[in-house]
């Protein structure tokens, strides 16, 4: 039987190891913060007897799954793990000094791994003597539920490396997709437009967030709008992502920020998990109406999924991943109606390129500079 180990209790790192042992490996999970570890296990607890009510799976298998996971108390508890995955504070300090300490620990032929989402895998990996085993694994939450799993070689990983990782991912039961060392890796770059071009309309005026969430609910069929999503996930988060990948694309204008979604960020209205974000949560709130002229909703869907799809043909231009990998990382990892290369099909490549350069005409602003990649689909479509 194989043993992993998992660095972080938090929610993704609880998920992980859930995913693991319910592959049928040992798993030893490790948190220096006290309390996370036993917090951890009743999470996974708590999760599987969900699943046991659900008729998923039974309750033999459900405690079969427990026993298969074990406190650690200290890094030296990793020492005989095969695969370590690291899910913790996404500081590249704090995770380098953790992988330095590792590998003084677990075994030559032991696969390093880190869960970052958008952290450089190759200077994590030019922490390690050897380089070369160490690799991005990264989960989407929650881990248990969401199918897809990218996998991120860095320029030092080996060949060797990199299909062993993705071997074990897959026989977790996930489906993998393999992406470039780049900041966002697929989806967290490739999705940034979904946030950013719904915040652009809502910052110029041009419609509300009400009224761009059914937008692209009602007729792009996403199950949550923007605005909902970003709160769903947390403006900690999902903001210091977006600010994450504009420093690292060297501040293109195509990533950046919104003073609205900071300034809730910095005001702690993060979303559902503080009651408030750009909806009230608390109870009895009313959430505010919509407009339905089909003409705006059309413009704001149409603006929204033309630079989704500019991003998209951009990553494949650039190698980030295949066609197919795109595709499949944006309908597994962020549950989107349809790929973007199928969206792009349907509707047309010309059309898209007129909608980009529409309004690259209007604004002069390099952000809607439409990929060389996708004029060449027009031009061939």
């Amino acid at each position: 039987m194989k043993q992993a180990g998992v660095i972080g209790a938090g929610t993704m790192g609880s998920g992980i190891v859930q995913v693991a042992a319910a592959a049928g490996w040992k798993v030893v999970l490790f948190d220096q913060q006290s309390g996370m570890v036993e917090k951890a296990l009743a999470s996974i607890t708590k999760s599987l007897a969900s699943q046991v009510s659900k008729g998923r799976i039974t309750q033999s298998e459900a405690d079969d799954i427990s026993h298969r996971v074990t406190p650690g108390s200290s890094l030296q508890d990793l020492a005989h793990c095969d695969l370590i995955i690291e899910a913790i504070v996404e500081r590249m300090d704090v995770k380098a000094a953790v992988f330095r300490e590792l590998e003084t620990i677990v075994s030559e032929n032991c696969i390093l791994a880190s869960n970052t989402s958008s952290l450089s895998i190759a200077s994590l990996a030019a922490s390690c003597k050897n380089p070369a085993r160490f690799i991005g694994i990264h989960f989407f939450n929650p881990a248990p539920i969401m199918k897809l799993v990218e996998i991120i070689p860095a320029v030092q990983t080996s060949e060797a490396t990199r299909d062993l990782a993705n071997d074990i991912i897959k026989s977790w039961g996930k489906t993998t997709v393999l992406a470039k060392d780049t900041p966002g890796f697929i989806v967290n770059r490739v999705a940034r437009p979904f946030y950013g071009e719904a915040l652009r309309i809502h910052d110029e005026g041009i419609a509300d967030i009400a009224t761009i969430d059914f937008a692209m609910k009602s007729i792009g069929g996403f199950p949550m709008g923007p605005f909902e999503l970003m709160d769903f996930i947390g403006h900690d988060v999902n903001y210091t992502v977006t600010e994450t990948v504009f420093h690292a694309f060297f501040c293109d204008p195509r990533y950046m920020p919104s003073f609205t979604q900071k300034r809730l960020m910095e005001a702690g209205f993060l979303g559902r998990k503080s009651g408030r974000g750009f909806y009230d949560y608390s109870e009895g709130a009313v959430k505010p109406p919509h407009r339905e002229e089909h003409f705006l909703l059309k413009l704001i869907f149409d603006r929204i999924l033309a630079m989704l799809i500019n991003e998209a043909a951009e990553a494949l231009h650039y190698g980030i991943a295949g066609k197919e990998d795109i595709d499949i990382a944006m309908t597994k990892g962020v549950n989107y109606p349809k790929g973007l290369f199928e969206w792009a099909d349907q509707i047309g490549a010309p059309k898209i390129v007129d909608i980009l350069d529409e309004l690259f005409a209007r604004y002069h602003d390099p952000r809607y500079r439409c990929s060389a990649r996708l004029r060449l689909m027009a031009e061939k479509f």
